[in-house]
């Protein structure tokens, strides 16, 4: 049973500053509330967006399309998470004076060492804000991840491959590389399948039956103005190269190389049923005759038929 006088020790000791931040004491007392804020914010925070979310997706708010219900509702996470700290800095009892020196010393902390996580920070939030990225768009970046966006965080933003691999990325990357987004206005996007056909080949006939072959593709638009065409693009070393041009909806834009080999199958089964060859390269060899002479230095002569007609 603890007794009155070692209660109160450890109040004593609870309430005894460690050290002094500007004007203001911290204690034991003073940190474990601040934790408790803190943690109470980030509670009410995490409920708060789940809430607004579940509210705009039923229509009792604005409607909204679910990329920017994602982006309004991560925006109030991170304005809450803000005036949690602003509380808890309150409660410590900084002031301005103490403010300056925690700035200070956060100044020296981003020169040292952490600008790339507070260069992330600043990226996420306007990615949000710009909304040039949202969630279920398909990107390609300039390092080479090619996937969809699956979640935008503070700092990094998840892009998941078609081969369901999660990229971690940090959100710099986003604001300072090139970004390619193919669903950013519009879900259609227009493809080239290059191929090529023997020389000789009826370029009508090929034409004919690519374009037939790519309507056999599931997802292939076909309306004025975005029908399938075949270009002649290059007259190659061993074959007539051309390139099937064709406009594709979502599904097919969002699995690119799944995309390229339906389309090759097609074009592939087109062309032999319509007896077109596809041609390989191919190379003739000329082997010239003649013959090795050595001589008794161990030097090595090759000799041509003429001179050895001659010596003889």
């Amino acid at each position: 049973m603890i007794d009155g006088g070692f209660l109160g020790q450890l109040l004593d000791w609870s309430a005894r500053p460690w050290f002094r931040l500007g004007n203001t004491d911290i204690t034991l007392l003073r940190v474990v509330g601040l934790i408790v804020i803190l943690c109470f914010f980030w509670w009410f925070a995490s409920l708060l967006e789940r809430s607004l979310r579940q509210m705009v997706r039923a229509g009792k708010m604005v409607k909204l399309s679910e990329p920017a219900i994602f982006a309004l509702t991560r925006i109030v996470r991170y304005l809450v998470w803000i005036l949690g700290s602003i509380v808890g800095l309150a409660y410590l009892g900084f002031d301005l004076a103490s403010l300056a020196i925690v700035g200070g010393a956060m100044s020296v902390g981003i020169g040292f060492g952490l600008q790339n996580i507070f260069s992330n920070l600043v990226s996420g939030i306007l990615i949000l804000i710009e909304k040039t990225l949202k969630v279920g768009d398909f990107v390609d970046l300039q390092s080479g991840v090619v996937g969809k966006v699956t979640e935008i965080g503070l700092r990094y933003t998840r892009v998941t491959t078609n081969d369901n691999v999660d990229v971690i990325v940090p959100n710099s990357e986003f604001i300072n590389g090139r970004v390619t987004n193919w669903t950013l206005d519009d879900n259609l996007r227009r493809i080239h399948v290059p191929f090529g056909v023997a020389y000789g080949s009826s370029k009508d006939a090929v034409r004919n039956a690519v374009t037939a072959a790519a309507r056999r593709v599931s997802g292939t638009i076909d309306q004025p103005g975005r029908v399938p065409e075949v270009w002649l693009v290059n007259f190659g070393e061993s074959s007539l190269d051309f390139e099937l041009v064709v406009w594709v909806g979502q599904e097919l834009a969002l699995s690119p190389g799944r995309t390229h080999a339906r389309y090759l199958w097609e074009i592939e089964t087109a062309l032999g049923v319509a007896g077109i060859e596809i041609p390989f390269p191919q190379r003739d060899l000329h082997v010239r005759s003649g013959r090795l002479t050595v001589d008794l230095a161990g030097a090595s002569q090759p000799s041509s038929p003429g001179q050895e007609s001659a010596a003889r």
